[in-house]
């Protein structure tokens, strides 16, 4: 199957290309970008949600699709983990 690159501020995720048909593939390719952005700053689900200040709950929903994350909320946490890792915060 075919991958797309996206570049989301600074931090490149490759995602499977889905069938434009499929109502569910936006939700799922911003939950996977989430995961693949919380795997980036080396931290599990509960050490991310509370270094954000989210709630563990509301984290893990976008995380597993149920809920779908506005793309700037997005954009944000890739930002801030992009800048936490390159000042060697994280």
């Amino acid at each position: 199957m075919k991958k797309d690159i996206y570049d989301v501020e600074g931090i490149k995720i490759e995602v499977e290309r889905t069938d434009k048909d499929d109502k569910d593939a936006e939700r799922r390719k911003t939950a996977y970008m989430f995961k693949v952005i919380r795997e980036q700053s080396g931290m599990n689900r509960t050490e991310f949600a509370k270094w954000l200040g989210v709630p563990y709950r509301t984290m893990q929903e976008w995380e597993l699709g149920r809920r779908q994350m506005p793309d700037y909320v997005l954009r944000l946490i890739a930002y801030k983990v992009a800048n936490e890792k390159r000042e060697g915060r994280i």
